[in-house]
Parts: C-alpha cells; structure tokens; sequence
C-alpha cells in the first residue's frame, strides 16, 4: 500500500462515515438553525479539532488504551454520557424559558467559543470515536512511513471531509431559517435536540466496547 492509496482508501470510507447522521450533524443543524452561521461553523470546528485529536491519539498509539483498559472506557464512557445529558437537558429547559421572551432579537446566542467548546467536548468524550480511530488508523499506514505523520495526515483528511460536509449541511440549513426563525420555532428545535442527546448519551452509557 503507497501512501496516495492509503489516503484515497481512507477518504472514500471516512466521507461514508461523514455523511452518516449523527450527533455532529444533530449539534450542526441546531445551532445552524437557532443560532447563526458563525455559531454553526464554530461547533462544525471543535468537532473537527476533536476529530483531529483522536487521530493524533490513535497514531501514537494513545488511544490504545481505550482498547486495553475496561475501566479507562468506562470512565470516558460515563463522562461522556452525562455530559450529553446535561447539555441535551439544558437545551430542553432553556427552551421553555425562551418561549416568554416576545422579541426574538433579545434571544441570547450565546458565544463561539461556547459553540466550540460543545463540539469539541462532544466528539472528545465519545469513546466510541477514539476505539474507531484506533482501529482504523493502523490500517491505512503503509510500512516504513513514520506512523504519527501519517496518522496526522489521515486525520486531517476526515476533518477536511467533514468541513466540506457541514457546510453544505450549513448553508442549506441557512436558506429555510426564515420559515424556523420564530422563538415558538426555535424552542422546539432545542426540545427535539435536547431529546436527541439525551438519547445519544443513554445509548452511549448502555454500549458496550465491541
């Protein structure tokens, strides 16, 4: 396997991962929709930057101990279980408070920062994607080429797919905002959003490694 194989191979199985809904693209339409395009584009990058994290992990081999340690899982594996329920209730709570708030302008958006803070936690605290990268990496490095650079170069692949991927996912979401714009609107998207969570962290807590 040459290196050019190896990236064409891995590009054309992470854009089918890409494309698959899930909780990144849950966490993109929300924001994309109750927020702004910029709120939308900073989440799509912590995402990504947590994306980019696991690979590095994975190529070094850090990531290995997901897959030796039962109890280093379980403990990422809650983590990030509640911490999706905390933020799924969130959503559903301050919705409900948003919807007494008659001038839809006065709706706080909150920061980018914020917004990239929630989709870098998001995919860090999934171990789910670190087990994934850990056995997918390997397989894509072909022998003799230094196993971090490579690792880091897979990596970006898949982040440069799934920025290609949330901004159709943005800007197509950003064309039907006028008709989901109202605070009645936005609150349920932050309810099913919420709900989405909270289910993503259920099912996460209840997994098991295979």
């Amino acid at each position: 396997m040459t290196v050019a194989s190896a990236l064409w191979s891995f590009a054309l199985l992470a854009g089918l991962l890409t494309i698959i809904p899930g909780l990144d693209t849950t966490l993109i339409l929300r924001s994309a929709l109750t927020q702004t395009r910029k709120h939308a584009y900073a989440t799509a990058l912590g995402i990504c930057s947590g994306t980019f994290v696991w690979g590095a992990a994975a190529a070094v081999g850090a990531a290995a101990l997901l897959a030796a340690s039962e109890l280093a899982f379980m403990i990422l594996k809650i983590v990030g279980a509640l911490y999706l329920a905390y933020l799924g209730i969130s959503m559903i709570v301050k919705s409900f408070r948003r919807i007494a708030i008659k001038d839809a302008a006065a709706v706080p958006k909150g920061s980018l920062a914020a917004a990239f803070g929630r989709g870098a936690l998001t995919n860090l605290l999934n171990p789910k994607v670190g087990v994934f990268y850990i056995a997918l990496i390997p397989q894509f490095i072909p022998e003799g080429v230094p196993p971090l650079g490579m690792g880091l170069l897979l990596a970006l692949v898949h982040v440069v797919e799934s920025l290609i991927w949330f901004t159709g996912l943005i800007f197509a979401t950003h064309f039907a905002r006028r008709w989901l714009s109202s605070p009645r609107v936005s609150a349920w998207i932050d309810r099913v959003t919420g709900g989405i969570l909270v289910a993503f962290g259920a099912v996460l807590a209840l997994e098991s490694r295979a």
